[in-house]
């Protein structure tokens, strides 16, 4: 499960897609594959998908437990032929990200 949590140690990588009209639920099949291979690494913690609800973006949401795990699991992606792989379905812009500042409601 994600956690959003300011001074958690975590990495989180953003990677948000455009997609070509229909191209989301190819996208988001292919990540959803590749997020299960990640899952083999150590320090790997989860991934989310978000599809935009205008149908042009996909967003990965993938934390790690810390830089190098982060790291580790893109070599382990790319070992696999899965970074390159995304660009057939689209253009990716990713980044490695600390949280900083979170605010919840309170009831």
């Amino acid at each position: 499960m994600p956690v959003i949590r300011a001074q958690s140690g975590l990495i989180t990588q953003i990677n948000v897609f455009t997609v070509p009209a229909g191209g989301q639920d190819a996208l988001i099949g292919y990540l959803s594959r590749a997020a299960e291979v990640a899952r083999e690494v150590d320090g790997w913690i989860s991934a989310s998908l978000h599809r935009s609800l205008d149908g042009t973006r996909v967003v990965n949401y993938a934390q790690s437990a810390d830089e190098e795990a982060a790291r580790r699991v893109v070599r382990h992606l790319m070992d696999r032929g899965l970074i390159q792989g995304n660009k057939a379905y689209g253009q990716a812009n990713p980044g490695l990200y600390d949280v900083v500042f979170t605010l919840e409601r309170e009831d």
